[in-house]
């Protein structure tokens, strides 16, 4: 029986013929990306492309075909035209790759940041991609067969179906398989095959972390002589930085004067340093992570204690202060918190920017009775709405963008909103430098990295979490910064020329996890001295 009863004044349809339809709407109009790159990639060869789009049509088809059975058709049907509508606004509109790492971030953001996504354009967008043919879908009439005779009609057209697909491939293997390993971006565009493979892998991660059992990690962590002597506690202040790309940051060379404020304070910049991944659900965690970026994974990262976790081993008081989505299980076993209103409602108007940061952390350096450390995760530079990151008075580009709706904006207007965001990340980290530069009771230090970069429209390419293979440079060089007192020096015996010396080298968030360690002097097997970019500099050391 059909959801909805045929009448005479709607038209009907047989099953196959509305998953037929169905399936050559999705691929037509719902996947300019996916023809973008099928031309490019396949150009001069018309029909070859060709050929490998009724290859892609047919393995759309079998998948409506298994899914989308008997009276499971028109909500499988419905569902797939929706999915295909939302993901193909962020591929063709965007161009973002809805990948497993993708549906991840989805998954761990916040309403407060899902919400600049949902524009107007959005909407009307899905309203006419999606809701409009899932409406006409609902509408028609389908014409059922009995049982067996269903079950014999869906058996070949399923079973064609996938012959279909190994037929029009094998009819030239060597090149679409080769297109096939090294073109990977073709693949990622199809909607909505790419959206709802993402799922199902990120299902099975998650399913495998289910089981995990969280193993230790630097048990034997303890002062080392300097920390041990040093005649007042230690405060490390880590600000873990959102969106912030390299190539925007007067410190590295870029020709707008985004960093004056660190310019004049005695910092150490790191130009050439490489983000762990595209995604703050990635790069966070593997961040703060013993393991590589080679090593990293999801698994892999729960399944091992973190940074804040040695240092809570040797002794430190550790806390998470977030302005952002979360700590994503990075701070699971010491303290944290997320900043709202309450701790100034002066910056919070209606998003916290991250000056909210600053009257707890003043009170809390005031206070400090043992070695701390809190890690501040910024806000930063977060799209799409960059122009609420920072207060309208400390707006130093004009005219800037003031809409999540980027694509109305002009390349000028992005980009100014954008680097009116990094230079309020310079003053901010002016400020806390200040901060702690100011307090006597504590030995202080500051140590910076953003956890991934950017794209402002270059190659067509909007906001961040482009897969490994394709990302491009603004989305993995990212800015780091370390700032140490005059104190910090002394007591922990670092020597400043040594650490200078360095900062010209390119590294990676896999620096970080030894690096801390090693400027706080803490002695464990679980740094790894190869990837200390400060413990050779110590006075004495080897």
């Amino acid at each position: 029986m059909p959801l909805l009863p045929p009448t005479g004044r709607r038209p009907t349809l047989s099953a196959l013929g509305l998953n037929l339809l169905v399936t050559t709407y999705l691929l037509a109009l719902c996947n300019a990306t996916f023809w973008g790159h099928l031309f490019r990639i396949f150009e001069g060869r018309t029909l070859t492309a060709l050929v490998f789009a009724g290859a892609v049509w047919a393995l759309l088809l079998l998948v409506v075909q298994l899914l989308a059975a008997r009276r499971l058709q028109k909500p499988v049907l419905v569902a797939l035209l929706l999915i295909g509508a939302v993901s193909s606004w962020y591929a063709d509109v965007m161009g973002v790759v809805i990948d497993r790492e993708m549906i991840q971030n989805a998954m761990t953001t916040t309403f407060a940041e899902s919400r600049h996504l949902v524009t107007l354009a959005f909407l009307t967008h899905v309203g006419l991609f999606g809701v409009l043919p899932s409406l006409l879908v609902l509408w028609v009439g389908v014409r059922r067969q009995t049982r067996w005779r269903a079950l014999g009609s869906w058996s070949m057209v399923t079973v064609g179906a996938a012959a279909m697909v190994v037929g029009l491939l094998f009819t030239n293997l060597k090149a679409y398989s080769t297109v096939l390993r090294a073109d990977k971006e073709l693949m990622g565009a199809v909607q909505p095959l790419a959206p709802m493979t993402g799922a199902l892998r990120y299902a099975r991660m998650m399913l495998k972390s289910t089981q995990i059992v969280v193993q230790p990690t630097g048990l034997d962590a303890a002062p080392g002589l300097y920390l041990d002597e040093a005649p007042k506690p230690v405060l490390m202040v880590i600000v873990a930085g959102e969106t912030a790309r390299a190539q925007n940051w007067s410190l590295g060379g870029y020709g707008r004067e985004t960093n004056p404020e660190l310019a004049a304070r005695d910092i150490l910049y790191y130009p050439d340093v490489t983000s762990c991944g595209t995604a703050t659900a990635t790069s966070l965690p593997c961040m703060f992570s013993p393991l590589t970026k080679a090593e990293y994974s999801y698994e892999g990262g729960l399944s091992h204690e973190n940074l804040l976790d040695v240092l809570a081993h040797a002794g430190f008081d550790v806390e998470w202060w977030d302005n952002n989505t979360g700590h994503k299980n990075i701070a699971d076993r010491v303290a944290s918190r997320t900043m709202t209103a309450a701790d100034g409602a002066e910056f919070c108007q209606p998003e916290c920017i991250d000056a909210v940061f600053l009257n707890d952390l003043q009170k809390k350096a005031g206070t400090i009775t043992r070695n701390t450390v809190i890690v501040l995760h910024q806000i930063g530079s977060h799209g799409p709405s960059y122009w609420l990151r920072y207060p309208a008075d400390r707006e130093v580009f004009a005219p800037a963008c003031q809409t999540p709706e980027l694509t109305e904006c002009s390349a000028e207007e992005i980009v100014n909103a954008y680097d009116n965001t990094i230079a309020y990340t310079d003053h901010f980290l002016a400020q806390v430098i200040d901060l702690l530069d100011g307090q006597e009771r504590v030995i202080p230090a500051m140590y910076y990295v953003s956890d991934h970069g950017e794209s402002l429209g270059e190659g067509g390419l909007y906001l961040h979490g482009a897969p490994e293979f394709m990302a491009p440079d603004f989305q993995t060089r990212v800015p780091m910064v370390l700032w140490m007192s005059q104190r910090f020096r002394a007591s922990l015996a670092l020597d400043a020329g040594c650490m200078a010396a360095a900062t010209g080298e390119a590294v990676s968030h896999d620096n970080m996890f030894s690096t801390v360690l090693g400027l706080l002097d803490v002695a464990t097997t679980a740094r790894d001295e190869g990837l200390d970019l400060a413990g050779h500099c110590r006075k004495g050391a080897g």
